[in-house]
């Protein structure tokens, strides 16, 4: 979707306290509110850049300034030669030959609008690493296609190309290619395979975080051992649901040393239901891989007592509102959000379905686990 707002000539402190703002983290209501503008003309202003703050534009060091090329206008009016106004301004005659030259020559040099093009020179687009380095741009574009994030495809071009330093780019070069359309290098389409699907760059500061649950009866994540903080054996699990349009819900099983994920389709919430669920799934993994599970403290994880007696795996709530707690799984959910929109109903999703999911994110690298893939660190574990 392109966002089109009204056309608003902004002043250059106006634009400069737009983006010192933006970058502050205020949104463009209370920017504009500020500014005594429309909204939608800040937003349009920030998209339009696609969230980037323009650079400021500073001459080059060595460069003519405005003042040497008045200096010159002045020797050409008096009919000095270019050695005799070279050294006037201690430069060499060849600088001040070329400069006359490209702006009209003796007859028509302006010195007002010679520096006017050198300045519009120094600013045009440069062509960005993606633009000159076509393999390089398929490679980052397939992996877009997959869903993989641009920080996870620059640290994995770094890893597979080693020591190529014409397949290496940065994440934010991929992000300005993606929001910045101008560039002409990265398709538009792309930017829907980001996880956020976002138009363009958020501060952090205007990122929130989900809220978290409460249920009785549980027990504390202060009586899980603290070998588990350290994630030094696996097998300890951090679970959740995942709500969707109608009631609709989906749980997630994330593994606490391999970021290993497993999706459990549901009907319902009720407890005994989701219980069963879960433990049709746990059981069918090695007796090694089954040592704990960490659940929010929602009421869908009740019968947590029955869960253990068949599974053998103690079950652990986090405290009231401490998302951070199971913050393995809130990163996993996160992730999912990019596949479960809002107002999508989770019973869509086969169980078929939520397997290929979960394979799709188990294979795509982490940065946490040094850019290797969940699958692989389970794999090795196992092996």
């Amino acid at each position: 979707m392109r966002i089109r707002g009204p056309r608003v000539n902004f002043t250059k402190e106006e634009r400069s306290d737009i983006w010192s703002r933006w970058r502050a983290g205020e949104c463009a209501a209370d920017i504009a509110r500020t500014l005594k503008r429309k909204t939608m003309s800040v937003y349009s202003h920030v998209v339009g850049a696609g969230g980037f703050s323009p650079r400021d534009w500073t001459r080059r060091r060595g460069a003519l300034a405005l003042a040497e090329r008045e200096e010159i206008s002045r020797g050409l009016v008096r009919d000095d030669s270019f050695h005799e106004i070279a050294r006037s301004l201690d430069r060499p005659a060849s600088t001040v030959s070329r400069e006359v030259a490209r702006n009209g020559g003796r007859a028509g040099y302006r010195a007002a609008q010679a520096d006017a093009r050198a300045r519009a020179r120094a600013r045009r687009p440069k062509r960005c690493k993606l633009a000159q380095n076509a393999a390089l741009r398929r490679e980052v574009a397939r992996r877009l296609s997959i869903d993989w994030s641009p920080e996870q495809i620059s640290k994995w071009l770094r890893l597979t190309f080693r020591g190529d330093g014409s397949m290496q780019v940065s994440p934010e070069t991929i992000y300005r290619s993606l929001f910045i359309q101008a560039r002409g290098v990265l398709k538009r389409e792309l930017k829907s395979h980001l996880r956020t699907r976002r138009q363009l760059r958020i501060p952090k500061s205007q990122r929130r975080k989900p809220p978290g649950g409460a249920i009785l009866d549980a027990v504390s994540i202060s009586e899980r051992p603290a070998s588990v903080e350290h994630r030094a054996v696996p097998g300890h699990w951090e679970g959740d649901l995942i709500q969707g349009a109608n009631f609709s819900y989906v749980a997630t099983l994330v593994e606490r040393k391999t970021r290993y994920l497993m999706l459990v389709s549901l009907p319902n919430k009720e407890t005994d239901v989701v219980v069963k669920a879960l433990k049709k799934h746990i059981t069918k993994l090695p007796a090694e891989l089954r040592r704990s599970l960490t659940w929010d403290r929602g009421r869908e994880m009740a019968a947590h007592k029955k869960f253990s007696i068949a599974t053998d795996v103690a079950v652990y709530f986090a405290d009231p509102a401490s998302p951070c707690q199971r913050g393995t799984n809130e990163n996993t959910n996160g992730l999912l959000r990019q596949y479960f929109r809002p107002g999508i109903d989770l019973r869509d999703f086969s169980q078929a379905d939520l397997n290929a999911l979960a394979r799709r994110l188990n294979e795509r690298p982490r940065k946490t686990l040094g850019f290797r893939t969940p699958a692989t660190k389970l794999e090795a574990l196992l092996h």
